[in-house]
């Protein structure tokens, strides 16, 4: 019995270590898995090539546990990565808000960052819109209005109108978004993925409290980018 509790109790701080994998990620670790069981039968060390890009992979699609703050008028940020731009901006123009600046924070993903976007804060989304584009670097600051992107249009509880934006980049040609129009949302949950290196804008009301400047570190759906105006 004693020497059950010590294995039951590492499997547990394993389990806690290895965060869960989005389910987008599947078909590529199990492509990649199977790649490597056929190249091993004949090619051992390039099987272990494989191995080694297949837990890459796997880590790549991570979904990890977040707390999110649950104090209201917070906007968290939607991305893991770093702050590149704290700027006034128009919000897409698909979405029919007018031209009306917001301000809007852009969150850098590099390939290294966990790519799994997640919502601002509680409410419903309004909108969802996907526009064509380029595929620019991310990290430009054209990225914005140029790129192939996803938006949603988000309604708060406290009826704020907050904008998130995926953008795609590079190397990133493929972007997941998860939610649709009148669906309730909670601040921190998991919305959406960008494939490979990407940015993620977030867009809220002029006169919110930004918490961020250019060059810090974010967590989705931890960090707090912005307090927003009293309703």
């Amino acid at each position: 019995m004693s020497s059950e509790k010590p294995v039951s109790h590492f499997l547990e701080l394993a389990r806690g270590m290895v965060p869960p994998m989005h389910p987008a990620g599947r078909p590529f670790v199990a492509a990649a898995a199977i790649a490597t069981l056929l190249v091993r039968l004949r090619f051992k060390r390039l099987g272990v090539v494989l191995a080694l890009v297949t837990a890459w992979v796997a880590w790549f699609f991570r979904e990890p546990k977040r707390v999110t703050p649950t104090r209201p008028n917070l906007a968290v940020a939607p991305a893991d990565g770093t702050v590149s731009h704290v700027v006034d901006a128009v919000p897409p123009a698909e979405l029919g808000l007018g031209t009306q600046p917001m301000t809007r924070v852009s969150v850098f993903l590099s390939v290294f960052d966990v790519h799994v976007q997640r919502v601002p804060a509680d409410g419903e989304i309004v909108q969802v819109s996907y526009h064509p584009g380029k595929f620019l670097s991310a990290d430009l600051d054209k990225a914005s209005e140029e790129n192939e992107r996803n938006t949603v249009w988000l309604r708060t509880n406290s009826g704020h109108d907050l904008v998130v934006v995926q953008i795609a980049g590079l190397v990133a040609r493929r972007i997941v978004c998860e939610v649709a129009e009148g669906e309730k949302v909670a601040a921190g949950q998991t919305y959406g993925l960008i494939r490979f290196g990407s940015r993620v804008d977030l867009y809220v009301p002029r006169g919110s409290r930004v918490l961020v400047e250019a060059g810090q570190r974010t967590i989705g759906g931890e960090t707090v980018l912005a307090e927003l105006p009293e309703a």
